[in-house]
């Protein structure tokens, strides 16, 4: 019972996430936020599933360490467009539109 309530609101923490990375995408650091948050809700969700069914948390440490270079890759490209356009807006980037 109470794992299902757990299970609930993780899943309902991800479509939050998706929901502002499709609604709000104006700024960039806005939709790194967002991808982050959705990463790790599944990645507390996939803890969950491994503590439950007794199964080893080795491929939740896998999970979490490309979690994380993924945020550290979006977080050099957000380094890199603001040294170039001076901004994060998106919709600056005429080339990509």
């Amino acid at each position: 019972m109470m794992m299902s309530m757990y299970f609930y609101s993780l899943v309902l923490l991800f479509l939050s996430g998706v929901l502002v990375f499709i609604l709000k995408y104006n700024h960039f650091l806005i939709m790194l936020m967002s991808l982050e948050f959705m990463v790790l809700s599944i990645y507390v969700l996939l803890f969950f599933y491994c503590t439950q069914f007794m199964f080893e948390n080795f491929i939740s440490m896998f999970y979490l360490t490309f979690s994380v270079c993924e945020s550290s890759l979006g977080l050099s490209l957000l380094v890199l467009l603001i040294r170039s356009y001076g901004s994060d807006m998106l919709m600056i980037f005429d080339s990509l539109w």
